[in-house]
């Protein structure tokens, strides 16, 4: 199977931060009544009053971490807090040179970083720091460990948490990040299967052999990676108190019928992950999820890039809609950034 992982996610992941950015803090009402009406495409304006394409924070630390997954050969958490830095002051990593979008929780932990060098301090751990600002940016950190398969689960969910907590230090956000992990393993490894049972028939003479082998949906292979996930957590008393706060993810078929009004988009890591994973087993593509995901309202940005990040994965970077595409400053950059990391990380 020769997949670019990499180009999948990452590149699913900045499109649907930047299809998500001109709305940005929009209600979904507000959306839905526009004069324009709901996104049905790469827009500019919104807030920040960018060119179409544009992508945010979201993407930005994203990449930042990725670049520094490539020049470090691992997933250093100095070294990323370090190329935060140059992104937050310095304006790396972003379209046009300059940070926006900010949240305050990651800004906060960059500046104290800046004042006292200690990746183990700067990270805030009250209860109220549980904004999305580290799930958003986790996805490299997932596929560099699936990448690295002889490194034990224990180990790769010990680094997450540990990056994941350079801005975001309480548990809660943690356990999130390892989840959305367990998602990503999950996603790739149902994709190789597929992919060899197909070549595996696609080879075969003709004759009678059957049905052709089918591709599990995006529901029964999220659901497989929270089974996975859960069990993980659970076997240390620690975590369910916190793990409680994301039983309605448990059982995807019962939350797949979760309507529309109860799902949240504010950038509470919950309802964050739980508006993602709502648009991925309610759409049936790449374009449909990221339209459900920036319709939705609010954080737009944010619950499209998370959720992009899931889809490009399951549906592949030839899905993602060239026109869409086109749009992204710095695409080739990033593009590259993928090849190179797909060469061996």
């Amino acid at each position: 199977m020769n997949k670019n992982i990499w180009l999948d996610g990452m590149m699913g992941l900045v499109v649907g931060d930047a299809l998500g950015v001109p709305v940005q803090f929009m209600g979904r009402k507000e959306i839905r009544n526009r004069k324009e009406g709901p996104v049905t495409g790469m827009e500019s304006g919104g807030v920040y009053n960018m060119p179409k394409g544009t992508w945010s924070d979201d993407s930005s630390m994203a990449l930042a971490t990725l670049s520094s997954i490539l020049d470090k050969g691992e997933a250093d958490p100095g070294d990323i807090m370090l190329q935060f830095v140059k992104w937050e002051l310095k304006g790396e990593y972003t379209p046009y040179g300059e940070a926006f979008d900010e949240g305050n929780t990651c800004s906060n932990a960059i500046y104290d970083f800046v004042k006292f060098p200690d990746i183990t301090k700067c990270g805030a751990t009250g209860e109220h720091a549980n904004g999305n600002g580290a799930l958003m940016r986790i996805l490299p950190v997932c596929l560099h460990y699936f990448d690295k398969q002889l490194v034990v689960t224990k180990d790769a969910i010990g680094k997450i948490h540990t990056i994941a907590g350079l801005t975001h230090n309480h548990l809660r956000s943690k356990i999130c990040c390892g989840m959305y992990y367990f998602l990503v393993k999950s996603i790739i490894d149902n994709n190789v299967k597929y992919e060899e049972r197909k070549e595996h028939w696609d080879s075969l003479p003709e004759g009678d052999y059957g049905y052709p082998p089918t591709k599990p949906s995006l529901l029964e292979v999220l659901q497989y990676g929270i089974f996975k996930g859960w069990n993980y957590y659970k076997s240390d008393i620690k975590n369910l108190t916190e793990l409680a706060y994301l039983g309605r993810i448990k059982d995807l078929s019962s939350f797949q019928n979760e309507p529309e009004e109860t799902i949240k988009t504010t950038g509470y890591v919950i309802d964050t992950f739980e508006a993602a994973i709502w648009c991925l087993i309610n759409t049936n593509s790449y374009k449909d999820c990221m339209l459900k995901a920036v319709n939705l309202g609010d954080d737009t940005d944010t619950v499209a890039a998370i959720a992009g990040g899931l889809a490009g994965l399951y549906y592949g970077y030839e899905t993602i809609p060239e026109e869409w595409l086109c749009e992204i400053p710095k695409r080739k950059w990033i593009e590259d950034l993928c090849e190179k990391a797909s060469e061996g990380t």
